[in-house]
């Protein structure tokens, strides 16, 4: 059965190469036996799992292209590393804070093409302020290479030295742990409030086609979950207890330090509005977005947004003091990034006119300014956290 075949997908979208539709067939195929061997029905966060993770099949473990470059393209969408090194040089200021503190390493969660790695590392480095070690944990295989190459092509040996990648998290951590568009790509259970009230929603298959399918919600966790938040009817939504999870390991393993996600999402209060009745799922494929997650099963990136309520609650019932929470643009404006593209000489036209547009995509509330959001679960801080000093809105979660 050949299923997520291109007749499923929207007429926009680019057509995936022959290679590529082998590939995702043969995970469409793992897909469908676990439904099969699951009475014909799995929760959206299984299949989500498999369609990101699978080994050697799924999006984050085959070995495409995930990243795209700011100038050059290519991939299926971009990350602030990927925009302009202003990102990183902002970000450090708050990493130099941290570091001064603890005395303490980084631990980067899934870090991508290792850009922001490097970036971090060039300028610790001028201000003599390396961490003692920066450790990376990746569950791609080829997303470690992708790092690994990058790094030692962009680093000195001795820089290069500093990295270590780890295959799972450590017993005990003292320093900055840092997840940049990590917590998007974890699982999530998809819920409608229907007719006949809260179900999941889940993944069938039908005339050689995943569908969706609902079902009662079998997990009483998730059901208390759902029902504090009191969903208008009709009403489809998702929930992420596995996101609270890594929380609460990560609140388990840290010292002293700072646990420090940047991600879109919002509020509880924002995330479950009653206009927002369709949820959060997105997809990304060659630069085009679109909203069903399942067509092209490993070719294209899942997304949902983060309900930072949930983190900063997962954060402080396990011992985490939540130390900030703010938007994208105010974190980088208090960590200086305005005064650093002053830096740029206007007459560089070539260096600056670039600059200037990818610091407005950063910080512009129309782009990823307002819809990205920082924040900040420490162990042991007792000082203010300089990407907080102003439009801290802690109030709203």
């Amino acid at each position: 059965m050949a299923l997520n075949s291109k007749h499923s997908a929207p007429q926009y979208l680019p057509t995936p190469s022959s290679n590529a539709l082998v590939q995702s067939a043969a995970l469409a195929q793992i897909i469908q036996t676990e439904i099969n061997s699951n009475n014909g029905w799995i929760s959206f966060a299984q299949f989500m799992q498999l369609a990101l993770y699978e080994p050697n099949l799924g999006y984050y473990t085959g070995g495409s292209q995930k990243l795209g470059d700011a100038v050059k393209g290519g991939g299926d969408f971009v990350t602030a590393p990927q925009i302009t090194p202003l990102f990183a040089q902002s970000l450090a200021k708050q990493v130099v804070q941290i570091v001064e503190i603890t005395s303490g390493s980084v631990l980067e969660l899934g870090a991508g093409t290792g850009l922001l790695a490097v970036d971090l590392l060039l300028v610790l480095s001028l201000k003599n302020q390396l961490p003692a070690h920066y450790y990376i944990l990746e569950v791609s295989n080829h997303l470690r290479q992708v790092q690994h190459e990058t790094i030692y092509k962009l680093l000195p040996n001795e820089l290069a030295a500093k990295v270590i990648w780890l295959e799972t998290l450590p017993q005990a951590f003292t320093g900055l742990i840092l997840g940049n568009e990590v917590l998007d790509a974890i699982s999530v259970h998809v819920l409608a409030n229907t007719e006949y009230g809260l179900q999941e929603r889940g993944v069938s298959v039908c005339a050689e086609e995943f569908i969706w399918k609902n079902q009662p919600i079998a997990d009483d966790s998730l059901l208390k979950m759902a029902k504090q938040y009191e969903l208008p009817n009709p009403y489809i939504t998702e929930f992420c207890p596995a996101a609270n999870g890594l929380i609460a390991n990560l609140a388990g393993l840290l010292k002293h330090g700072i646990i420090l996600m940047i991600d879109y999402g919002f509020s509880a209060k924002e995330y479950y509005h009653p206009q927002r009745n369709h949820g959060t799922l997105m997809c990304h494929y060659q630069h085009y977005a679109n909203s069903d997650p399942l067509i092209y099963a490993g070719l294209q990136d899942i997304t949902a947004h983060v309900n930072f309520t949930e983190i900063a609650e997962a954060g402080y019932s396990h011992g985490l003091d939540v130390a900030g929470y703010t938007s994208q643009a105010q974190f980088l404006i208090n960590c200086g990034i305005t005064e650093l593209l002053n830096q740029v000489s206007p007459n560089d036209f070539a260096a600056y006119l670039p600059a200037v547009s990818a610091v407005q995509k950063l910080v512009s509330p129309a782009e990823m300014g307002d819809l990205f959001k920082v924040i900040a679960l420490t162990k042991g801080i007792h000082v203010s956290l300089t990407g907080f000093d102003q439009g801290d809105k802690r109030h709203t979660l």
